[in-house]
């Protein structure tokens, strides 16, 4: 059974009606308003009722508008640390190691239900509530840096090599915006390709590919 608010989708009623459903319903809304109308003109009260909330519900879960925006970006960079931190426990060579994480980045940003990925434009990701949505982006390249660096790229290259590799993965927000209906699965393959020529790391084979997603089955 289910219940209405009178604007927005339905909401489970009874034990369905968790914490956390109720939390993701919020997110869920707030990422479909936040990538379509825009995050400025977004109001709590428009995201209350497209969870199908009371407006006092949402601010239990979230203090502020800032609040949502903050765990939506967080979590479009979480999954792929810690694809990172499994990929760094594995002895495998650094060009499989690189493909597998730049794929999954890119999978996460281009299969995502919104296209959180470019909401990283956004002024507001100055904002000191989102210091820690930056530090863990900063984290994800460093891992990236880390890699680039084992990939024997000298150090004087380094640094714009790496800004280059995150500025490709990270890319699949712009085309999303663009090409809606694109081939994410195809787009994950070329870009995680490309990260490896841009490295000097040559052209990848299939069976570089192959043990990479071995790696991420893993």
């Amino acid at each position: 059974m289910t219940k209405t608010t009178g604007v927005g989708r339905p909401r489970a009623s009874g034990a369905a009606a968790s914490k956390r459903e109720a939390r993701l319903a919020v997110l869920d809304a707030a990422g479909e308003l936040f990538t379509g109308a825009g995050y400025a003109a977004t109001t709590t009260r428009a995201i209350a009722e497209r969870a199908g909330l009371r407006q006092a519900s949402l601010y239990y879960h979230f203090p502020s508008k800032e609040d949502i925006l903050a765990a939506l970006l967080e979590d479009t960079v979480r999954p792929s640390l810690d694809v990172a931190g499994g990929l760094s426990a594995k002895l495998a060579p650094v060009g499989t190691r690189l493909w597998a994480l730049a794929y999954a980045d890119i999978h996460l940003l281009g299969s995502a239900r919104q296209n959180l990925g470019a909401l990283y434009l956004l002024p507001e990701i100055s904002s000191p509530r989102l210091a820690r949505f930056r530090a863990e982006r900063a984290e994800l390249k460093r891992v990236y840096g880390s890699l680039v660096a084992a990939a024997g790229v000298t150090p004087a290259l380094q640094g714009i090599r790496t800004d280059l590799v995150f500025g490709l993965v990270e890319s699949i927000a712009i085309v999303r915006r663009d090409q809606p209906d694109l081939d994410v699965e195809a787009h994950a393959v070329e870009g995680a390709d490309s990260v490896l020529r841009l490295v000097g790391l040559g052209e990848p084979d299939a069976v570089l590919r192959g043990s990479a997603r071995a790696l991420l089955e893993g």
